[in-house]
């Protein structure tokens, strides 16, 4: 979708003898750069405030809080083995020949309350996980026995306990072996996880370990992608004269949920003012960040800057950057108001877009210390051209075991094949027009 047509330069005011004033020159708009967007940006938003969550609805987001251990993990000390709790002294010098024979005197399975008290000349049968006895020092593996004269078969080790049941070991044992000691993974009062972690499967299963049902943490960010055009049409659905079918609002919710938010996909928002507002005012509820594609550039329709502005808070402005030069950006809805980022409309345009601005927004919002995105300096093989006065921001594959930097595709904004297969974008620096082969220069990773 195109955008509005700058406006015209005011009338020359007639002068007292009926001639006309001469013309004012007309001032040229502000061309900003991308570093002074970005901190203009990012100064007017901050962490969502933090909220109590249960463990698995915390998932992916940002701890609040330092965590310490209630209590010991283990809580108590238990068998890392199936086999025998045994006194050490009781195994000294076993053999295959000549075992250790020791009386049976119960069983012991993982959750038992009540232990038998292990003696000289006894061992216990002991289930893995299960407490150790008292009198017991280690545990023999049931590999490291006959298997009791219950059975005689170590694969049946573990059936009921008979009457008068011995068991041969058949090497020593030393103290200590296969015993999780209480406390040995986390001991009470310890931090476990400090503030700012992001919460993913092992730190959840560590929260549950210790007795946390709850947890405090800032939210994952409510993200809105909407694209606007009447020429946009969904995958799937046939492509008449003139119309494309979107991907816009697919890739920029994709990138949302990368950089950890929560999103919802609006696509296809026609050029008509009334609509555009009425979805925007039925997201509006559930967003803390609305992000646009379409309808940002200087051109013969103006539906998007119209309902935008309506708000108030909105501006439209243009970057010392290429592809993307575009960009709006502000608050609608009552009160403080929702943040909203308008992109440019073409593929390329927007996705870049998103990474510079966007995504550090929403890693504001989740309270995350890495907002950007790493860079590092690569030579690049080819020579590189770049328009004066712009940033340039190529598609790139980068190489890390080599440091070696080189172009996918060519510059055009449209180019979503060559985006497709980038793993980087390669910078240019506004005041740099050419680039030899060989010169070394600053890479965006875009990595996972």
């Amino acid at each position: 979708m195109t955008g509005s047509t700058e406006s015209s330069p005011t009338p020359a005011a007639a002068c007292c003898d009926g001639s006309a004033d001469p013309a004012p020159a007309a001032r040229p708009a502000r061309l900003w750069t991308v570093d002074e967007h970005l901190a203009d940006v990012l100064a007017t938003v901050g962490p969502l405030p933090a909220i109590e969550l249960q463990l698995l609805d915390a998932q992916g987001c940002r701890l609040d809080e330092d965590v310490l251990a209630d209590g010991d993990l283990p809580p108590f000390d238990n068998s890392s083995m199936d086999g025998y709790a045994v006194r050490t002294a009781d195994t000294t010098g076993a053999t295959a020949e000549y075992p250790s024979v020791l009386s049976v005197v119960g069983d012991i399975a993982a959750g038992a309350a009540e232990l038998p008290r292990v003696g000289p000349g006894q061992a216990a049968r002991i289930m893995t996980g299960a407490p150790v006895p008292p009198g017991a020092q280690a545990v023999a593996p049931v590999e490291w026995t006959d298997g009791g004269s219950g059975t005689g078969l170590a694969a049946d080790a573990m059936g009921a306990a008979v009457e008068d049941e011995e068991v041969r070991v058949l090497r020593p044992v030393s103290e200590g072996a296969h015993v999780r000691r209480r406390g040995s993974d986390v001991t009470a009062g310890a931090r476990v996880l400090e503030a700012g972690t992001r919460l993913g499967p092992t730190q959840l299963g560590l929260l549950a370990a210790i007795g946390r049902a709850t947890v405090k943490v800032r939210p994952r960010p409510r993200v809105v992608v909407l694209s606007t055009g009447s020429e946009l049409v969904q995958p799937g659905e046939p492509v008449g004269p003139g119309q494309i079918t979107d991907s816009n609002s697919f890739t920029l919710t994709a990138a949302a949920l990368d950089a950890g938010a929560i999103a919802y996909r609006v696509g296809g928002v026609p050029d008509d003012a009334a609509r555009l507002r009425a979805v925007l005012e039925d997201q509006l509820g559930r967003a803390d960040l609305i992000v646009t594609s379409g309808g940002v550039s200087v051109g013969a329709y103006d539906v998007v800057k119209e309902v935008f502005e309506s708000y108030g808070g909105v501006d439209f402005r243009r970057l010392r950057m290429q592809p993307g030069k575009p960009q709006g950006f502000g608050r609608i809805g009552a009160g403080a108001g929702v943040p909203l980022l308008a992109l440019p409309g073409n593929p390329v345009s927007a996705y870049i877009s998103f990474e510079l601005f966007v995504r550090p927004v929403i890693r504001t919002m989740l309270g995350a210390a890495d907002v950007h995105r790493p860079v590092v300096r690569a030579l690049c093989p080819v020579a590189l051209r770049s328009p004066a006065g712009r940033r340039q921001f190529l598609r790139g594959r980068y190489a890390a075991a080599d440091g070696v930097v080189e172009p996918v595709g060519g510059a055009g904004s449209h180019l979503v094949g060559a985006l497709a297969r980038a793993d980087c974008l390669i910078t240019v620096p506004e005041d740099v027009t050419e680039l030899p082969a060989g010169s070394e220069v600053d890479v965006v990773l875009l990595g996972g």
